[in-house]
């Protein structure tokens, strides 16, 4: 079995409220097929370039999160504020942040939709915090989480914040998405 909400460590990237698909993945990059292998690397090339680079790694601005050429990041969570994917209901938007080494997701609240194609397509584990916690992590700091607490550890800093529990969702997480609980469940044949 899949163990997606194990322990996830690994470095922030900071960003602000009301990230949107658009944002996460332009729509100029939704022409590659996420089935050929070489395609499917620059959806993660592409992750997040949306994001003006003012707001990039917030609160400094100007942080990549794809260094040059690289098909992937060096950061492993992504720490925003409120809404994070809202706008469009591509699938690809949580796909890409996978394809770009993305494990985690912590926001106060997300859309919808996006929760939904993070959880159900088992590309990455979506947090909700206890609050805003974009200006208590820094891009770069040292982070774990530990979803039997469930708490955020600030490995850099030294703190640590609570964060609500995956819930129902958990089972779906671990299975790795929609389809494979459905079938470790015996919903559907194996």
């Amino acid at each position: 079995m899949t163990t997606k909400s194990a322990h996830i460590a690994g470095k922030a990237f900071v960003l602000g409220k009301n990230v949107d698909t658009d944002q996460i993945i332009p729509a100029a990059h939704l022409v590659y097929s996420l089935t050929d292998p070489e395609e499917r690397k620059l959806y993660g090339k592409y992750a997040l370039s949306g994001v003006p680079s003012s707001e990039s790694g917030l609160p400094n601005g100007n942080i990549p999160f794809i260094n040059g050429d690289a098909c992937e990041s060096e950061y492993s969570i992504i720490v925003a504020s409120d809404n994070f994917g809202c706008g469009s209901s591509r699938e690809h938007a949580p796909a890409c942040l996978e394809i770009a080494g993305i494990k985690a997701i912590i926001s106060p609240s997300y859309a919808r939709i996006f929760y939904r194609n993070s959880v159900d397509g088992g590309f990455l584990t979506p947090y909700e915090s206890v609050g805003d916690l974009s200006e208590a992590v820094q891009t770069g700091d040292e982070l774990e989480i530990d979803p039997a607490i469930p708490a955020l550890v600030n490995h850099t800093q030294n703190t640590s914040h609570r964060l609500k529990p995956l819930g129902s969702v958990a089972d779906i997480v671990n299975a790795g998405g929609i389809f494979a609980y459905a079938r470790e469940t015996g919903m559907v044949p194996k």
